[in-house]
């Protein structure tokens, strides 16, 4: 933590930003951690005006988070990058240190891990991944640490199939990627992470089997996806890219405050309550 406790700030950085619930998740761990000096805001930053914001700002600053499309292009920005955020390139969350040095880091994917361990899942033995854009490739470092076996990635292209792979050589991980047309074997697996679009994977809903097990859908609006809503009719557990966008939060709270634990359940109303006012 950089400095003292009053009249610090941190936002969330992208493009687009105007949908990020970060402001109302941080905001309600600073209100419970007593931090009321501190603010958090959103910043619409596309990645050519990033370095000048960055460049610009005070020694009040304690921190950012960071959307699409800037989790790669910050990179060059920084004086350290963490472990997790090398071994996918990819950095969510920067803090700026007591010395002004800018460290980057990765929530989303221990946050992964924390949000499955939250619904009791510690360990599988095998597992499929929906997708392959920058949060498969999140996804699969998650499974690094709590798939023992092989990881199917069901994909739409060859080139994102040998990313893919290429992902899984360099993280550990046994990857074998199916072409897209065979998704629905996927929802068979003891756990299926979902890291597409909106409706993308609407139409697999109808191929959920009558046992489900269970399903990481990293959308939390529209929420519930088609899949999700099927899923959970029968029976099976789910956990929502709410669940994710929490625990990689609550992580970012403790890393710029420098406080902890950051509240959990707070913070989860405070999300739920965002999204409600959305829909009303």
């Amino acid at each position: 933590m950089n400095g003292s406790d009053s009249h610090r700030r941190a936002a969330v950085l992208g493009s687009p930003i105007a949908h990020s619930l970060s402001p109302a998740l941080h905001r309600a761990a600073y209100g419970e951690l007593g931090l009321g000096d501190w603010s958090y805001d959103r910043f619409d930053v596309d990645e050519a005006g990033l370095a000048g914001f960055v460049e610009g700002l005070g020694p009040e600053w304690a921190g950012l988070s960071l959307t699409m499309p800037l989790k790669r292009a910050v990179i060059p920005l920084l004086d350290e990058v963490g472990e997790t955020a090398a071994s996918i390139e990819t950095v969510n969350t920067l803090v700026f240190t007591d010395d002004g040095r800018r460290v980057g880091d990765n929530t989303d994917v221990p946050g992964m891990v924390a949000a499955l361990r939250e619904h009791g899942i510690e360990q599988v033995g095998s597992a499929a991944v929906l997708g392959a854009g920058a949060t498969a490739s999140s996804a699969l470092a998650a499974l690094a640490r709590v798939c023992t076996g092989e990881v199917v990635v069901y994909v739409r292209s060859a080139a994102r199939a040998a990313e893919m792979r290429r992902w899984g050589e360099r993280l550990g991980v046994a990857v074998r990627t199916v072409d897209w047309a065979d998704a629905a074997e996927a929802l068979r697996a003891p756990l299926v992470i979902a890291t597409t679009p909106a409706g993308a994977t609407d139409d697999l809903s109808r191929a959920v089997p009558e046992r489900p097990a269970v399903l990481f859908d990293v959308l939390y609006e529209p929420w519930p996806t088609a899949l999700a809503a099927r899923w959970s009719a029968y029976g099976g557990a789910v956990v929502s890219g709410l669940d994710l966008l929490v625990h990689q939060a609550v992580l970012q709270v403790e890393r710029m405050t420098g406080r902890g634990p950051a509240p959990v359940d707070a913070m989860r109303k405070a999300g739920e309550a965002a999204l409600a006012a959305r829909t009303a």
